[in-house]
């Protein structure tokens, strides 16, 4: 089956005839008198749950993975693969990445005396004078958060592998949809699952996707062991947001690039940050890499932080609002929510085009431009 068949009938948890799959919200489930005697599969809410592994075959399966393990959130996500590391490891990252994971190896990793190193992974040069010295995992994002960076996956992965670390990709901004990472020769994505998957800013959650069998059993085990498995109602809605997803996404990518083109024309904007314009430095990568450019654009305003902020504080349509991928628009000054260690620049908006009419969020860009 194709993809977007899938996404709707793969695995069919359907009950009495229902259509729509039921939601199971036990915590608990009948089992023999002996403990590991499990008729129906499931033992106890933080181990398993009908509606998780329910969703975690549809992503495999869409991912192309051997396994999926879902979580809480897209934190709890990345959390479980950067604990897998071993005390002495070490993990390379590209430089632009969601600036939770970027605290979460400044800190937490430390603590393991695991060694971190960031680079800049778009140029290659640099990835393989990181990976002479031993390295466990190479982590990138691509196309970036919030700089929108696209970094050549089966390039990363093949350096990695010589170099025998794991390449591990977060596809959240692009999706099953647009970018398939494992096929490309990745061991392991992730996906904030709260964003384009659920797809309308009422669920979180995250997902690993790995290709080897061992490594989904280890992060299963700290999954249960720390408690951060999602919801079987959290798992119903994203289950049910991968229904629409590829159509969705047709839409966030068209209005996105009509979006982009109009900015990038515009006198009062520095600089578009959008794989699908020509003119970033990225666009044969994502035209080889993704289906399509996605929904996520990067836009620097003239002026600095102060011209940011005049225009994010005049748009009507778009929603000053953080996260992305839901069907509104939203708008976002990252630099001033990252805080002193950011590294975006001041007079950077991410915006996260949503799936109204392109010529609303444009004329909304165009009243809110002419006033600063």
């Amino acid at each position: 089956m194709k993809p977007e068949t899938l996404a709707i009938h793969e695995p069919m948890l359907r009950r009495d005839g229902a259509v729509a799959p039921p939601i199971h919200m036990t915590t608990t489930f009948e089992h023999g008198a002996l403990g590991t005697d499990l008729p129906h599969g499931f033992l106890y809410g933080r181990h398993g749950n009908p509606n998780v592994s329910d969703l975690e075959t549809r992503l495999a399966a869409l991912e192309g993975g051997v396994d999926a393990i879902a979580f809480a959130s897209g934190m709890g996500a990345a959390s479980a693969m950067l604990t897998a590391l071993k005390p002495g490891a070490r993990a390379v990252f590209h430089r632009d990445l969601y600036f939770d994971v970027k605290t979460l190896a400044r800190t937490e990793l430390a603590k393991k005396n695991v060694a971190v190193e960031f680079v800049d992974m778009r140029d290659m040069v640099a990835v393989h004078t990181a990976l002479t010295k031993p390295a466990a995992l190479v982590w990138l994002e691509t196309p970036s958060n919030p700089q929108i960076d696209v970094i050549d996956i089966a390039a990363i992965a093949e350096a990695a592998n010589k170099a025998g670390a794991m390449t591990a990709v977060d596809g959240t901004f692009a999706t099953p949809a647009l970018q398939r990472p494992l096929a490309l020769g990745a061991d392991v994505v992730m996906h904030s699952a709260t964003k384009f998957m659920g797809g309308h800013s009422d669920v979180q959650g995250g997902v690993l996707v790995t290709k080897a069998k061992d490594l989904a059993d280890e992060l299963r085990t700290i999954r249960k062991i720390t408690g951060g498995i999602l919801s079987p109602f959290s798992a119903w809605l994203i289950a049910r947001g991968l229904q629409t997803l590829y159509c969705r996404m047709d839409k966030h990518c068209d209005n996105a690039q009509s979006l982009a083109e109009f900015l990038e024309a515009h006198p009062a904007v520095e600089k578009v940050r959008y794989p699908g314009l020509k003119s970033n430095p990225g666009h044969e990568i994502a035209a080889r890499q993704m289906s399509r450019p996605g929904g996520i654009i990067s836009v620097e305003i003239k002026g600095g932080q102060a011209g940011a902020l005049a225009v994010a504080s005049g748009l009507r349509i778009f929603v000053n609002a953080t996260s992305l991928g839901g069907v509104e628009s939203l708008v976002e000054h990252r630099a001033s929510l990252e805080g002193a260690d950011t590294t975006t620049p001041e007079g950077l908006l991410r915006l996260s085009v949503g799936l109204e009419h392109i010529d609303d969020l444009i004329a909304d860009f165009q009243q809110a431009l002419a006033a600063i």
